[in-house]
C-alpha cells in the first residue's frame, strides 16, 4: 500500500513538537534542581529543620511573598506536566508513523529512537511517580533530548515500507522487544551514574560538593536502577531468543556471532552480572552501580556504533 504523505507529515510534526517540548521541560527541571528544596544539600535542610523547630516561620505560614524555592517547586511540577504533553505528542508521532507506513513504526533507525525515546520518557513518568526524584528529570531528559535531535535530523528517513528481509511478523515480536527494554534500560544507566557521584559525595564531601549534595540518598538511586533494571532485563532476554529464532527462520541459523547479536550478548552478560551482584551482599552499592553503568554503555554502543558503522546483518549504516 502507498504511504499516506498526510500522515507522514503529521507524525514529522508532532516529534518536532515534543522534541521542543521536553528541551522546555528539561529547563524547567533544571530551574527545580538548582533552587528547589529537594535540590538543597543535606546542611541546608538541617538548618531549616532547626529553624522550624525553633518556631521560625515557613513559607506556607509566613506572611512575606513565597520563598524562590516554592517557585522552583512549581516551575518543577509546570516541568512534569509539559513531560506528559510530550509523551503524549511523542505516542501521536509513533502512532501517525504506523498509520502512514501500514505497519509498525520501528523498521529504521530513526523510527527506532523515537520508540526507544518513548519508552524511556514513559518509565520516567512511573518512575517519579514512585519515588522522590523528579527534580533530576532534566538528568533523564538530556540524552532522550540528544537521542531525538539525533534522530529527528542526521537519521532521519523518510515514510517508506520496509526492505522485503523485515516484513515479518518477527519484526513486531523482536524489535518491540529490544526497543522496550532498551528505553528502559534508559532510566537505570543515568540513576547508576548519579548514584556513583553520591557515593563519592558522601565518601568525601569535598568531591561533588556543590551537586552530589543535591542528589537524593544513594539508596533511592540505587532502588530506581535495580528495580527498573530488575523490569527491562527479562524483556531484554525474550527479545534476543526472538531474535535467534528469526535469525534461523531468516538466515538459516540461530547464531552467527554478527556484530549486532556478539554486542547484545556482552550487554546481557553484563546486566545478568548486575542483577547477581547486587543480589550478593558483599557486592552492592558502588560495584554493582559500575557495572551496571557499564551495561548502559554496551547498550549505547550497540545502539550507534554497531548498527550504524559496523558492517553486519542488523546494520543500518548507509541505511540512513
Amino acid at each position: 500500500m502507498p504511504v499516506n504523505e498526510t500522515l507522514s507529515q503529521y507524525s514529522d510534526w508532532s516529534y518536532t513538537t515534543a522534541t521542543a517540548i521536553y528541551v522546555l521541560a528539561l529547563v524547567f527541571f533544571l530551574i527545580e534542581q538548582s533552587f528547589g528544596s529537594r535540590g538543597r544539600s543535606a546542611a541546608e535542610r538541617a538548618k531549616a529543620r532547626q529553624l522550624v523547630g525553633a518556631g521560625a516561620p515557613t513559607p506556607d505560614t509566613a506572611d512575606a511573598p513565597p520563598a524562590p524555592r516554592g517557585r522552583a517547586e512549581r516551575i518543577g511540577r509546570m516541568g512534569a506536566s509539559l513531560l506528559v504533553l510530550g509523551a503524549l505528542l511523542h505516542l501521536a508521532a509513533l502512532v501517525l508513523r504506523g498509520l502512514a507506513t501500514h505497519r509498525v513504526p520501528w523498521g529504521n533507525m530513526y523510527e527506532y529512537i523515537m520508540a526507544v525515546t518513548f519508552i524511556a520518557v514513559v518509565t520516567w513518568l512511573y518512575v517519579i511517580r514512585k519515588f522522590p526524584v523528579r527534580h533530576l528529570s532534566g538528568f533523564m531528559l538530556l540524552p532522550v533530548v540528544i537521542l531525538m535531535f539525533l534522530g529527528g535530523t542526521a537519521l532521519y528517513t523518510v515514510a517508506a515500507p520496509v526492505v522485503p528481509a523485515l516484513q515479518s511478523y518477527w519484526l513486531v515480536i523482536h524489535v518491540s522487544a529490544a526497543a522496550t527494554s532498551s528505553g528502559i534500560f534508559l532510566v537505570p544507566g543515568v540513576a547508576s551514574v548519579l548514584y556513583l557521584i553520591r557515593s563519592a559525595y558522601d565518601r568525601n564531601p569535598a568531591r561533588f560538593a556543590r551537586f552530589g549534595a543535591r542528589l537524593p540518598e544513594a539508596d533511592v538511586l540505587d532502588r530506581v536502577a535495580y528495580r527498573t533494571t530488575v523490569f527491562a532485563f527479562p524483556l531484554f532476554t525474550f527479545g534476543v531468543l526472538c531474535g535467534a529464532i528469526w535469525a534461523e527462520s531468516a538466515w538459516g541459523r540461530f547464531w552467527g556471532w554478527d556484530p549486532k547479536e556478539t554486542t547484545a550478548f556482552i550487554a546481557w552478560v553484563v546486566y545478568a552480572a548486575y542483577l547477581h551482584s547486587r543480589a550478593t551482599a558483599g557486592w552492592r552499592g558502588t560495584r554493582a552501580a559500575v557495572i551496571n553503568t557499564l551495561g548502559f554503555a554496551v547498550t549505547v554502543f550497540n545502539l550507534f556504533f554497531v548498527n550504524l558503522v559496523t558492517t553486519g546483518l542488523h546494520s543500518y549504516a548507509g541505511v540512513g
